[in-house]
């Protein structure tokens, strides 16, 4: 027994001396590093906050990398003493941004932890979890993404929490965040929203300032209204929950009433749009309002010079110049090889119009839904031959859908269906392929799923006429996933990103994603060829080159539209009219320019003005075509029930004969000259003979039936 003892014991010791080596290892780096964290913080400087306002704007440059578009970041800011800030304010404050502000230590585990593993994985920069790392983090606002900026911001946190007194942090935070409207600190916030000193809000007005810190450029109610109230909405839940207001105040809490956001004129003309969504591509990317603002970064832009000029120049010559009330134009254009946004025009003018026509969703886009469908039935093996019920009207799954005019077509094949923007036919195709696939695959084109309208929750047999609200940049990029022969590239108006000191910190890189194969994006592309040579868009032939495009008119002309591509750029141009409280209202009555009427006339007109311009440069280049699509001329022979359900009708099948001509229109250099103002015929228009000069008068299409209900083309 004793001599096991003896044998055992040797074995025991080398263990015991390296498990106590280990723990004194661990043990010394715990305090080395405990003590070098300690030295950080007593070596540290407090920030003084008049300091920290002291930042430089950022600057916005064309795609070339040397012409300026203007800078962000003119500012305000207003100190105050904490006697002079209501507690409403600080409540509110406190409510959307820290409510635990008097109870923690000034450091977020959690948040720190989220905001590391972020930056390890390179996703987009989370915000600061307490108001005491908010205001440190703007302490140091070098907009570098490092690893030793939030290092030093956490250090700094520290020595607040240990050296100053919350309401200290606190004031100091109220004086130096950023609300939006180049308001740095709640007394300038409360100016440029309220147009009175902070001493005067109510519980109401403070939880609006408090709502809008998250996210100022989205958040501000004249932005984004409905963001807005949900966000006010939350604030004020918040402050009841802890008891800073009664439950009677939030019962009667109404929504405040701000004043309109005061435009420096430096933003006058396209410029403030440009800049604009210059700082929402930024807020993508992970950067904050006030780094945005005020942290003196350098931003190429991907706009071009030459394209931008042509944007205006095309809206001038050739837009309507009478009966413009409330009217509203838009055009976004995007190189579909990498998503780059060239050019943009968002209104008349940024300081009288801040709201962009061509990123705002509010003008339903018509037939220039109907492609969607199409690569979808693509997709599906549905072939161009296959025939569908053309006449008006007919019931389709006990809804009654109707052409424009009421015209009957009989029955038509995909091609014709798509050059005539036959409604019926399409409603019919949608019905028989599903309305979840249509808009599966607008989705992966390029649609948002959040376009008004056109969200999962809202899908109906009506998707595929347009019922749904997209932006026209939504509408370029995904056109231009056609044009890239299915390869979707993210729309973007930044190239790169550097820091004040001229680092590279960010730099796009365009990578495609074959979203639908490119056998279904060419056969797209053979059909929206021949809206352009025989159907709705012949206007655009003038540009000269290969294009396809597809025209679309809302109900009772609220709305006209117009998306086209060649190879090398997508661009889309809208109009639409609203009244005084933003309803939409026809654009009947518009003159000058183009005939007013349907998505064939101005938005082509505009749209060809400009890629005549903006190609001017391009070399001519050609669609790749798809293999011969077999069609068949319609037969007028054919009756159908115009109520019978189109999938039981016998001439709708596939049927195959000779290849449809599919080919480009021969090259050629033409000008741009201002189409004649709209005939006051009201007969139906006769498709002009295809040519590659700008085609002859088009007369006025009749109003469409006000009682049909429905999206549709005016031819």
């Amino acid at each position: 027994m004793s001599k096991a003892r003896r044998t055992e014991r040797p074995r025991r010791r080398p263990r015991r001396r390296l498990g106590r080596r280990l723990f004194g290892t661990v043990l010394a780096l715990g305090l080395l590093v405990v003590g070098g964290f300690a030295l950080a913080v007593a070596l540290t400087p407090l920030p003084d906050p008049n300091d920290i306002a002291a930042n430089e704007a950022t600057v916005v440059y064309y795609a070339d990398g040397v012409t300026e578009i203007g800078r962000l970041g003119e500012a305000t800011r207003r100190s105050v003493s904490m006697e002079q800030i209501p507690t409403e304010v600080r409540f509110a404050v406190l409510a959307a941004e820290d409510r635990d502000f008097y109870n923690h230590s000034g450091v977020s585990p959690v948040g720190i932890g989220r905001a590391l593993i972020n930056n390890a994985r390179g996703e987009a920069v989370q915000g600061a979890s307490t108001i005491t790392q908010q205001y440190a983090k703007n302490a140091y606002l070098t907009s570098d993404r490092s690893w030793l900026r939030k290092a030093r911001e956490l250090v700094l946190s520290v020595k607040l929490e240990t050296m100053t007194s919350k309401d200290e942090i606190l004031r100091d935070y109220l004086n130096t965040i950023y609300f939006g409207r180049g308001a740095y600190g709640v007394e300038a916030a409360s100016m440029a929203y309220f147009g009175t000193s902070v001493s005067a809000l109510d519980y109401q007005q403070a939880a609006l300032l408090g709502a809008v810190i998250k996210a100022p450029s989205v958040l501000d109610p004249a932005v984004e209204t409905k963001l807005s109230r949900a966000r006010w909405a939350y604030v004020l839940d918040a402050m009841a929950e802890q008891g800073w207001i009664t439950p009677a105040q939030r019962e009667q809490a109404a929504f405040p009433d701000t004043i309109a956001p005061r435009t420096s004129n430096r933003l006058g003309g396209q410029v403030g749009y440009l800049l604009e969504a210059v700082k929402a591509d930024l807020g993508l990317l992970g950067y904050s309002a006030t780094e945005i603002e005020a942290a003196g970064l350098r931003i190429v832009s991907t706009f071009e010079v030459a394209a931008q000029s042509a944007a205006v120049a095309a809206v001038k010559a050739v837009g309507p110049t009478e009966g413009t009330d409330g009217l509203r134009i838009g055009l976004a254009a995007v190189r579909p090889s990498t998503g780059e946004v060239i050019a943009m025009y968002g209104g008349p003018d940024y300081v009288s119009s801040p709201i962009n026509n061509a990123t705002r969703s509010f003008a339903q886009a018509g037939s220039t839904f109907k492609p969607f469908a199409l690569a979808a039935a693509l997709e599906q093996g549905v072939e161009m031959t296959t025939q569908y019920n053309g006449d008006s009207p007919v019931s389709v799954q006990d809804y009654t859908v109707r052409n424009y005019g009421d015209e009957s077509f009989g029955s038509v094949d995909l091609m014709t269906a798509t050059t005539r923007s036959v409604n019926t036919a399409y409603v019919a195709l949608e019905a028989q392929i599903g309305v979840d696939a249509v808009a599966d695959t607008a989705y992966r084109i390029g649609l948002p799923m959040s376009t008004p309208g056109g969200t999962p929750e809202s899908l109906d047999l009506t998707f595929v006429l347009g019922t749904a609200s997209p932006s026209g940049l939504d509408m370029a990029s995904s056109y231009g996933t056609f044009a890239q022969r299915g390869q979707r590239v993210v729309p973007s108006t930044i190239t790169q990103v550097l820091s004040a000191d001229g680092d590279v910190q960010y730099e796009r890189s365009s990578l495609p994603d074959q979203v639908i194969s490119s056998a279904v994006a060419d056969g797209v592309t053979s059909a929206l060829q021949q809206v352009v040579l025989t159907g709705t868009a012949t206007g655009a032939q003038v540009v000269g080159r290969p294009v396809a495009g597809k025209t679309g008119t809302s109900n009772e002309n609220k709305s006209m539209w117009f998306v086209g591509y060649t190879p090398q750029i997508s661009a889309a141009v809208l109009m639409a009219r609203e009244d005084t409280e933003g309803n939409p209202v026809p654009l009947d009555g518009i003159s000058g320019g183009s005939p007013a009427w349907g998505g064939g006339s101005y938005p082509v007109a505009i749209w060809s003005a400009f890629m005549t311009a903006a190609l001017v440069n391009d070399p001519v280049e050609g669609f790749v075509q798809p293999a011969p699509v077999p069609t068949v001329t319609p037969t007028p022979s054919v009756t159908l029930d115009p109520s019978a359900d189109p999938s039981a009708d016998p001439s709708i099948s596939s049927i195959a004969t000779a290849p449809a001509d599919i080919s480009s229109p021969s090259p050629q250099q033409s000008s741009i000259a201002p189409s004649p103002e709209a005939s006051t015929d009201t007969g139906a228009p006769t498709p002009p003979t295809p040519s590659a000069s700008m085609p002859g008068p088009v007369t006025t299409a009749p109003r469409e039936d006000p009682d049909s209900g429905i999206i549709g083309d005016p031819q």
